[in-house]
């Protein structure tokens, strides 16, 4: 075993210097032609085991934070060597872990014989020969190279030194790819913050809203579901939109149990990362054991939480990045903003649309109501004087007798202008109108109904059975109140006549030759009363109770 740094050269290696210049300069030529990142990373690698006559070689991506590697791209490896090895090393120990702690080069002649070595998984390939260099990108350490089993014998000084130039052009073109990625990956996630506010103020429902948001903030961050969460009334918190390549259906619905540490941290404005859900003690639901690495994110807005966005990788996935988190946190920031946006928007057209109604409402009722009354009391006038006219015209007649011929003639006359059949027309006249009062009545209170919200009066509840009876019978049932039924009508009277309606509704629905129905509710002294009339063949009347 040798262990040597880079100022120790064998006096031999003077002669293989010259002939290897070339190959040292086509290599730092060669590394910094591509900028994308992970490409950029994989030649290098393969740059550096070819310049050296290595046979294996690895770059490994350094997480500074969690002091282990969270890539390692290889070189040299068959594809038989790649399925023997369940996983490759993390650089929590061995000669990785070392050069971890210690960022300095490292050369062995057999790393078998080095107390240090070791946490090789099951199925590596055997190594001897080891050599190590850490690479820089400014003064941060990016990552180390490795190379191991040299062709033609141990690693030499004159190796190490090859390699260090190699590593030190490698940090420059890392660097540059690394600044060029940042900047993509930056103008992805402003693209995707500006395409779902643009969704979100298109006036989407809240269920597609959440999903938009769920779905785009999925295909950002290359996770394996995308999901939002929302608080629940008992304290917890509980999925209500996910987005993901498998079936959502076992997400949806999933819920935090209060109390929970993760909990705490989002109800508080946290944002909370994990390395893995599967073993964090802090991730209690059942389906963590799918995900790997997760960042949950809260979705608030003027200190008013929202929700949450939870975006997890699948199990033994990439971790996130420093600059993946901070991305996505501003990312919820602009969602939750949209969110709010989106919801006070919504809310002033729905508030709109209720002035609109309520005006529909008020000028039917001083207009059209107060003008079919006024036209109805007319009617009603006319139909008891042209009565009294009839009826003192009878008597007269009946006491002159047929004494005076002309007198008879006159009180003839007077019959035919005034006859029963007018009585009746008039009659008939007015009670439409009556009717016709009732329906504007009816309509002025359907106006004043919020459209989304279930009824709560008794009315309301009335009304809402025959529009969805509607659905069925292809036409709207009249439907007529008689008497103050939100006030005398009693909760427990009227669950009853609300199954009598039901039943006799669909009843209708199933006799042939329905084309009207007449429904009636009347509150009187003895209690509610329903009847409801259909113009079959014959006619059917059902009356409760």
């Amino acid at each position: 075993m040798a262990l040597m740094d880079e100022a120790d050269r064998d006096d031999h290696d003077g002669g293989e210097a010259a002939p290897r210049l070339p190959m040292l300069l086509q290599a730092v030529l060669s590394v910094g032609t591509d900028l994308e990142l992970r490409a950029t990373l994989q030649h290098i690698v393969e740059s550096a085991t070819e310049l050296i006559g290595a046979r294996y070689g690895a770059l490994g991506v350094v997480d500074p934070e969690r002091g282990r590697l969270t890539e390692l791209f290889t070189s040299g490896l068959t594809d038989a060597e790649r399925e023997r090895i369940p996983h490759l090393p993390d650089g929590r120990s061995g000669l990785l872990g070392v050069l971890i702690e210690d960022p300095q080069p490292l050369r062995l002649d057999d790393l078998t014989a080095d107390p240090r070595s070791g946490g090789m998984p099951e199925g590596h390939p055997a190594m001897h020969s080891f050599l190590g260099v850490p690479i820089r990108v400014h003064t941060e350490v990016f990552g180390n190279l490795y190379l191991t089993e040299k062709h033609d014998g141990p690693f030499t000084g004159r190796d190490q030194s090859m390699l260090r130039v190699l590593a030190s052009q490698a940090g420059i073109a890392i660097g540059n790819a690394r600044l060029y990625e940042t900047v993509r990956q930056r103008e992805r996630w402003i693209e995707g913050a500006a395409a779902v506010t643009t969704a979100l103020l298109t006036g989407e429902p809240a269920a597609d809203a959440l999903m938009t948001v769920a779905e785009r903030a999925r295909l950002l961050a290359d996770a394996s579901a995308g999901v939002v969460l929302q608080p629940t009334e008992e304290g917890g918190m509980e999925i209500v939109a996910a987005s993901t390549l498998d079936d959502p259906g076992d997400l949806v619905g999933t819920t935090i149990a209060p109390g929970s540490p993760v909990l705490e941290q989002l109800l508080g404005g946290e944002a909370v990362f994990v390395e893995d859900s599967a073993t964090d003690p802090r991730m209690t639901t059942h389906v963590r054991s799918r995900f790997g690495p997760s960042m949950m994110l809260p979705l608030q807005s003027g200190g008013r939480l929202i929700g949450t966005l939870a975006l997890p990788r699948r199990l033994g996935g990439r971790p996130y990045t420093a600059v993946e988190r901070l991305l996505a946190s501003q990312f919820a920031s602009q969602a939750a903003l949209a969110l709010v946006l989106a919801d006070a928007q919504h809310n002033r057209e729905q508030l709109a649309v209720y002035e609109d109604r309520d005006r529909i409402a008020r000028d039917l009722h001083d207009l059209v109501v107060q003008r079919l009354f006024a036209t109805e009391m007319m009617l009603e006038s006319t139909r008891r004087r042209a009565a009294d006219t009839t009826a003192d015209g009878a008597a007269d007649t009946t006491a002159g007798g047929t004494a005076d011929g002309a007198a008879g003639g006159d009180g003839a006359a007077g019959g035919d202008l005034d006859s029963p059949e007018d009585t009746t027309l008039l009659g008939r006249a007015v009670d439409e109108l009556d009717s016709t009062i009732q329906e504007v009545r009816t309509a002025i209170f359907a106006l004043q109904q919020p459209p989304a919200d279930a009824p709560t009066t008794f009315r309301g509840r009335v009304l809402r059975e025959t529009g969805g009876a509607a659905v069925l019978l292809g036409f709207q049932p009249s439907v007529h109140f008689t008497g103050a039924v939100d006030t005398l009508v009693e909760p427990a009277e009227a669950d009853p006549l609300l199954a009598a309606l039901r039943g006799a509704l669909a009843a209708a629905h199933r006799r042939p030759g329905v084309s009207a129905i007449r429904v009636e509710v009347a509150a009187t002294q003895e209690g509610p009363r329903l009847t409801v009339t259909d113009d079959g063949r014959p006619p059917t009347t059902v009356t409760w109770p």
